[in-house]
């Protein structure tokens, strides 16, 4: 269902092609909410559909331009302001961690160990991201540099928590 919103808040923000909401998940969306192009082109045919954006412009090989409509950018504002966030309570991961104690502490320390390195790794391309976007006043623009920022600290908080966990597991036996 968010898909659904992910396109229609893109498209708040102007008119786009299939190809360009395709480049801008790329850059930008993906990172919190990934989409395939094949999910991409579905969706956009259901939100015509149900007329929550309509084609405005059509160019060579079958290239549409996408606009929302009012009733889509209704339907995008009710979601934001009355519909609650599903919260994400299971972890795989933290799971694992829960039962290190099964295995031997050398296979523990590499668990941990590779949670820190996916983090930093992470944590670093975000940076980069950062640093190559031409950030602009556009409404897409501030906002998802907040949501980028989000992903920045959650990816330094567990990589910082991987760290120290690291440090607090019992000695290996010599």
């Amino acid at each position: 269902m968010s898909l659904r919103y992910a396109l229609l808040g893109l498209l708040s923000d102007g008119p786009a092609s299939g190809y360009d909401l395709l480049r801008t998940f790329k850059v930008s969306l993906a990172n919190v909410w990934p989409a395939t192009q094949s999910q991409i082109y579905t969706e956009l045919t259901k939100l015509s559909d149900a007329g929550l954006i309509a084609v405005t412009d059509e160019g060579p090989r079958g290239r549409k331009e996408y606009t929302i409509t009012d009733t889509g950018l209704d339907d995008l504002r009710t979601w934001l302001t009355t519909t609650k966030p599903k919260a994400v309570t299971r972890n795989e991961t933290l799971l694992r961690v829960f039962f290190l104690g099964a295995i031997p502490p050398a296979q523990a320390r590499a668990y941990l160990a590779g949670i820190e390195e996916r983090a930093a790794r992470a944590h670093a391309e975000l940076n980069e991201l950062e640093q190559a976007i031409d950030w602009s006043d556009s409404d897409l623009s501030q906002y998802g540099h907040l949501a980028l920022e989000y992903g920045a600290r959650i990816t330094a908080l567990n990589r910082d928590w991987a760290r120290w966990a690291l440090e607090h597991l019992p000695p290996e036996e010599k």
